[in-house]
């Protein structure tokens, strides 16, 4: 006795479908995950292309980070001050600009005035290059006599590495900046980057700044030069010793000083002594004729 065959072609049919499906779904939840993680690669790579511009921004205000260029040439500032005693003030200081002038120099701040003797004084500024520093030195201080005299040295050579560091770091700053705006869509991140953009070179400017005036200093050195009039000679003291002749000379001007004084002193009583004689004389006229008026027989 056989037993009756069930069919399975509509059984075997559904199961094919639903393991289709399920194979469907995972392809698409596959697919979505590898999506996804495009997009946060994407986004990742975005946040460190912003963090190393924040980081090169830090960088470039703290001076950390960054690898200073080998150098050959030390930076240094040179500065001297000069009082040099001249005869003829106007002349020295036009011999003073021609030698600043001849080295490839210029004159700076210029002051002239007169003490309370009618002497001479100016004050002078001169800058120099720094490869004829010494020998402008030298023939300043050999236009006359040399009262003072000082000299400085400053090495500022890293500074002027740390400035021509931040300088770069700030540059490309700003060139990141710049870039991030040019991809920029909406409106909000265009105005937040043109603040930072703004604040950024003006460090930038302020750098540059610093970076010139270093380069200015070190390049040309600074001498301030004082002018000062020669006093007057005055005559050599002589011996105070007196000698014989000094002797005689003395004694005969006490012996003339002293006539003169007697007679002025004679001179002087002269009027008195007149007076007196003319009184003395009348004294004795009357004395005499009392007495020859009192002796007796007189008359007869």
């Amino acid at each position: 006795m056989r037993h009756p065959v069930r069919p399975v072609r509509p059984a075997l049919a559904g199961l094919l479908l639903a393991a289709a499906l399920v194979l469907t779904g995972c392809g698409a939840n596959d697919s979505a995950d590898g999506g996804s993680a495009s997009d946060a690669k994407a986004d990742v790579g975005t946040a460190a292309q912003e963090a190393a511009g924040s980081a090169g921004a830090k960088d470039s205000g703290s001076g950390t980070g960054r690898t200073a260029p080998d150098l050959t040439v030390a930076r240094i500032i040179r500065t001297a001050s000069l009082t040099v005693q001249v005869k003829d003030v106007p002349k020295a200081l036009d011999a003073a600009r021609t030698t600043a002038e001849d080295a490839g120099g210029y004159v700076g701040n210029e002051t002239t005035t007169r003490d309370s003797g009618g002497r001479e004084r100016t004050r002078v500024v001169l800058r120099v290059p720094t490869a004829k520093y010494d020998e402008v030195l030298g023939a300043l201080q050999g236009a006359g006599k040399l009262i003072d005299r000082t000299a400085k040295a400053q090495d500022v050579t890293d500074q002027v590495v740390d400035v021509d560091s931040r300088v770069a770091s700030q540059r490309a700053s700003v060139a990141r900046i710049r870039e991030l705006m040019d991809r920029a869509a909406k409106l909000s991140d265009v105005v937040t980057l043109e603040g930072e953009l703004s604040s950024r070179e003006a460090d930038l400017e302020s750098l540059l700044a610093q970076q010139a005036s270093l380069k200015d200093r070190t390049s040309m050195a600074t001498i301030t030069l004082s002018l000062t009039q020669t006093p007057a000679k005055k005559a050599a003291a002589k011996d105070d010793s007196p000698g014989f002749v000094d002797a005689v000379s003395g004694g005969w001007h006490v012996f003339v000083t002293m006539l003169r004084w007697i007679a002025l002193a004679l001179g002087a009583a002269l009027p008195f002594a007149a007076l007196a004689a003319v009184l003395a004389l009348l004294w004795w006229r009357l004395a005499r004729r009392r007495r020859t008026t009192a002796q007796p027989g007189s008359e007869t």
